[in-house]
């Protein structure tokens, strides 16, 4: 069990550290602003996965995770308000663009899976994912030139 929770310590502070800066980078928000409302994240995601662990049930660890966070930043809660403060100054983008990665990267297994699919396969993955930015483009540009904002 300590195996695995230094395991999960290691890659959430992996994730943790390439979200810091695509929040840096994305977001304006200084690393050391961020850090502490990481390292919250960190540890309720851990906590989350030592509880399925060894709490009877199937409960995923998502579950718990989401519990936790949402107990941890109830009004009234000691230091909830530290919290939520240190929280909001990590954006959900920038979490979510790491981890998003790894998993595109995980379905393919590993590596050696991931660069038998070859050369037009990367190509194609590149055409679909500037399709999909521009169609975000295009879509997001008609509806702020609708709503007068742009």
């Amino acid at each position: 069990m300590l195996k695995n929770i230094t395991e999960w310590f290691l890659i959430l502070g992996i994730f943790g550290l390439s979200a810091l800066i695509g929040n840096w980078v994305g977001y304006d928000i200084l690393p050391s602003a961020a850090i502490p409302g990481m390292l919250v994240l960190i540890v309720i995601s851990v906590l989350g996965l030592v509880l399925e662990k060894v709490l009877p049930g199937n409960i995923p660890s998502v579950g718990y995770i989401g519990i936790i966070g949402i107990i941890v930043s109830i009004p009234g809660v000691p230091g909830s308000e530290y919290v939520v403060e240190w929280t909001t100054q990590v954006n959900i983008l920038a979490l979510a663009t790491p981890i998003l990665a790894y998993a595109g990267i995980s379905i393919g297994k590993n590596w050696a899976d991931f660069s038998k699919l070859g050369w037009r396969s990367i190509i194609v993955a590149v055409f679909v994912f500037f399709g999909t930015f521009i169609g975000s483009a295009v879509i997001a540009e008609i509806i702020l030139r609708m709503q007068g904002i742009i």
